[in-house]
């Protein structure tokens, strides 16, 4: 059986669970071994477990990607423990909403530090080890292309009620993709970004009389919708329904895989045809 993604080796943040936990497993269905981060210990250990039950190949490094130092650590964990590094999907991420005249300075801040911030620190980290493991390789005659997928969301390139500093992170992390697509590109790495639309996760999971909450950091966040919202939302989309997290990561993989090898600096809407 062909492996597209045999002997190349990811990191793919917030794998816990949703998105992300169909990400790394996508990726290491087809071959790559895999660094999954989250915040949650358990989660990750059950992505882990996951990925070895079905013959693959991972490793886990649990912490915060906003926190100083940790995107160094991040980088170091795939070179000692896998052995080097091919892919980044920087895909750590949540939601805390509110009109604009009800935001704080710290919701502006924590939007801005996970989904801005935090993939420009790991880029900033995989990029010195890039430019190292680059010039090796153009010495020996060889050339290997390496892969970024930044992921945005459709509220980030088109905007959303309620959402004006996850907006603000989400275009944020367009911009760094389309800047390092350029930067980079004589490296041979690409440089994409996914944006994604209304996919079942518990972010947008149904509720009946009150909003769910997560817990980031001790920091309790309201998500999800009612059925009237989520109704509305899957009469938007062209394909009249919300996507799956199996959809998001098959996106994302398209991105990763030798066929994409002359596509950089794009941003990969996977909405089903649906706007915010």
């Amino acid at each position: 059986m062909k492996y597209n993604l045999a002997g190349k080796i990811a990191i793919v943040t917030g794998a816990g669970q949703g998105i992300g936990q169909a990400i790394a497993m996508k990726l290491a269905a087809e071959g790559a071994a895999v660094l999954a981060n989250d915040l949650d210990e358990g989660a990750l250990a059950a992505t882990l477990s996951s990925i070895e039950h079905d013959g693959g190949k991972a490793a886990a490094l649990a912490g915060d990607v906003t926190e100083d130092g940790f995107a160094e650590c991040l980088v170091e964990a795939a070179k000692e423990q896998l052995g080097g590094l091919h892919i980044i999907v920087n895909n750590a991420g949540y939601i805390w909403n509110g009109a604009i005249h009800n935001q704080s300075d710290a919701q502006w801040d924590a939007m801005l530090d996970i989904h801005a911030r935090a993939p420009f620190r790991i880029l900033r980290a995989a990029g010195r080890y890039f430019r190292e493991q680059v010039k090796q390789e153009l010495e020996a005659g060889e050339m290997v292309t390496r892969k970024i997928v930044n992921i945005s969301s459709v509220s980030g390139v088109e905007g959303a009620a309620t959402q004006s500093s996850y907006s603000a992170g989400k275009m944020a992390v367009v911009g760094l993709t389309k800047t390092l697509a350029r930067e980079w590109g004589r490296l041979g790495i690409t440089v994409n970004a996914v944006a994604f639309g209304p996919i079942e996760t518990r972010l947008i999971g149904e509720f009946d009389e009150q909003p769910g909450q997560i817990n980031i950091k001790g920091q309790q966040h309201r998500v999800g919708l009612s059925r009237e919202q989520r109704d509305q939302i899957a009469a938007s989309s062209s394909l009249g329904r919300l996507g799956t997290v199996a959809e998001a990561a098959g996106a994302v993989y398209l991105l990763c895989i030798p066929e994409s090898d002359y596509v950089t600096g794009q941003v990969l809407v996977c909405a089903g045809g649906a706007t915010v």
